[in-house]
């Protein structure tokens, strides 16, 4: 099957309260957008917008309406990455391929979500493929094709004081890595995805994901002299950041008295809980 998935759209991190999510990383040197409210869902966001992706903090603002199930992963896991977007060029043609190969979607769904700017709300607009479990296996995912990109990418909100530019990794923790490599080749393309001993990766667009079961985890971490963490439950656990100026992002880390250990490769480490459950390297 061709690929049906560009690149990385953007991360998505559950949160228990939003507005101390937003203060956490404004304190890491993330400048965040304006708050964003999912129409008719009882969810609301902050986006720390790139050039080509972003992250998108989201946090449950009025638990009486829907939320996604966002309750029940914040319930049931803490808060951490809740899952990744991938950008769908076609998303009509991304149906009908994984229909091709005997897989169902709800096909795609035309959204809408309120942006709180200073001189009055606007209305960004998407379209969303959500992607069943067997073609992300470890990953909860869907495709993304924004209809009004200029409304969520304006330039004020790209100019980081860390310095950050765009997602260049994100790290996921499976039972058995290799088993998955082939639903990741269907959906970034064969050359794409690369297998070795207890990890896999896949390229897309600038982000590397990585898969690994725990003990493989622990040599990233020996491989980067990063400290390792606690066992980590299964799912997407650390993302990491591309920098400008590692100096500059250090300088902007410890004048906030924000704690990191420098690795091996002069990245940046930081421990889940000074990024709302992620652990976060900047590189």
């Amino acid at each position: 099957m061709t690929a049906i998935a560009a690149g990385l759209d953007h991360l998505l991190i559950g949160v228990e309260d939003l507005e101390a999510a937003r203060q956490r990383y404004e304190r890491l040197g993330f400048r965040t957008t304006p708050r964003g409210r999912h129409i008719g869902w009882g969810t609301a966001n902050y986006c720390i917008m790139f050039a080509n992706d972003y992250l998108e903090l989201l946090g449950i603002v009025d638990p009486a309406q829907f939320t996604n199930n966002l309750d029940t992963f914040l319930a049931d896991k803490g808060e951490g990455l809740l899952g990744a977007a991938f950008v769908g060029e076609d998303l009509d043609r991304a149906a009908a391929a994984l229909a091709e190969k005997g897989v169902k979607t709800d096909g795609p769904q035309q959204l809408k979500r309120t942006l709180e700017l200073p001189d009055g709300d606007v209305l960004p607009e998407f379209r969303l493929l959500h992607l069943p479990p067997e073609t992300t296996p470890g990953l909860r995912a869907f495709l993304c094709r924004h209809l009004t990109p200029e409304l969520v990418w304006q330039p004020q909100w790209l100019d980081h004081p860390n310095g950050a530019t765009h997602v260049a990794g994100l790290t996921v923790v499976v039972d058995d890595p290799g088993t998955l490599a082939r639903a990741y080749a269907d959906l970034f393309g064969a050359e794409a995805v690369k297998t070795t001993d207890r990890l896999f990766k896949a390229t897309c667009g600038l982000c590397r994901l990585r898969f690994t079961d725990p003990d493989g985890l622990a040599a990233l971490h020996a491989q980067a002299n990063t400290p390792r963490t606690s066992t980590p439950q299964r799912g997407p656990v650390a993302m990491e950041i591309a920098v400008r100026d590692l100096a500059r992002t250090a300088d902007v880390l410890h004048s906030a008295g924000v704690p990191f250990e420098t690795g091996r490769d002069g990245r940046l480490h930081l421990a889940a809980e000074e990024a709302c459950g992620v652990v976060v390297d900047f590189v």
